[in-house]
């Protein structure tokens, strides 16, 4: 019986990851600049492949083979942020303008206080 319900758990996340990194795959597609797409890439790609890092542990039914999911669940989360910080940074530097309904570049805004300042 809680081979079954361990399944259903299972499976549920499964779906759920899924979804959420078909969401992060469309948002890459559809959103309109690289920092959106960016945003979308890092915040539900990580949900999704937590999820179903987390399913396949929990699946395994192996505590050991659950602690590698768990490890690579906090690898994610630690290293997304960064590097979604560092592709926006870089693509800023680059010049990659926001898109029109983007209003306001708090990164240029601060550039330009420390150009006045130097």
């Amino acid at each position: 019986m809680m081979e079954l319900v361990l399944a259903f758990v299972a499976g549920a996340m499964l779906v759920a990851g899924g979804v959420f990194t078909f969401l992060a795959a469309l948002g890459v597609v559809r959103l309109p600049d690289v920092y959106t797409r960016m945003h979308a890439a890092s915040k539900a790609g990580t949900v999704g492949s937590g999820l179903m890092l987390f399913a396949a542990g929990i699946h395994s039914m192996d505590v050991a083979i659950f602690a590698r999911a768990l490890a690579g669940f906090v690898f994610f989360v630690l290293t997304a942020p960064i590097a979604a910080h560092l592709v926006a940074k870089a693509a800023h530097g680059a010049g990659y303008r926001l898109t029109r309904a983007s209003v306001i570049d708090d990164m240029r805004d601060a550039q330009e206080r420390n150009a006045k300042k130097r």
